[in-house]
């Protein structure tokens, strides 16, 4: 990856990428073994799982030149929308839809493998930047 790239790129490229390869593998095996309601899940928890962490480095990016302190109460705040926004929307999703339209047990494991992906090829594009970190002296 080029380091001409904001840094906020280079990570989101870098989960991006094994997150969509593993939806798309798993959406084709979910359709395989379970029909449209398995493809309808797995594309449910791709959606979910993109917009929990695209959130998260857009956070990232706006809190750049922030106070430590403030970025802290921006990840934090930001993290307890999401969760309640992801618990929301899981509650209407299963109070609101019939089985036969999104499987239940293909959304689970479907998100979970996109999640993982996601913070595997996050983790390697961190791992990957040459970043200089500036320390005081006291």
């Amino acid at each position: 990856m080029s380091n001409e790239r904001p840094i906020e790129v280079q990570l989101w490229r870098g989960a991006i990428i094994p997150a969509l390869s593993v939806a798309v593998l798993g959406n084709i095996i979910a359709f395989v073994l379970r029909g449209t309601p398995g493809f309808v899940a797995g594309i449910f928890s791709l959606v979910i799982v993109v917009i929990f962490f695209a959130v998260h480095l857009a956070i990232a990016k706006i809190a750049d030149r922030l106070d430590p302190t403030m970025v802290m109460v921006l990840a934090m705040g930001s993290y307890i929308v999401k969760v309640t926004f992801m618990g929301l929307f899981l509650v209407v999703t299963m109070k609101f839809t019939e089985p036969k339209f999104l499987d239940r047990p293909t959304f689970a494991v479907m998100a979970i493998a996109i999640t993982s992906a996601w913070l595997a090829g996050e983790i390697r594009a961190f791992l990957k930047l040459k970043l200089v970190l500036k320390t005081t002296k006291e």
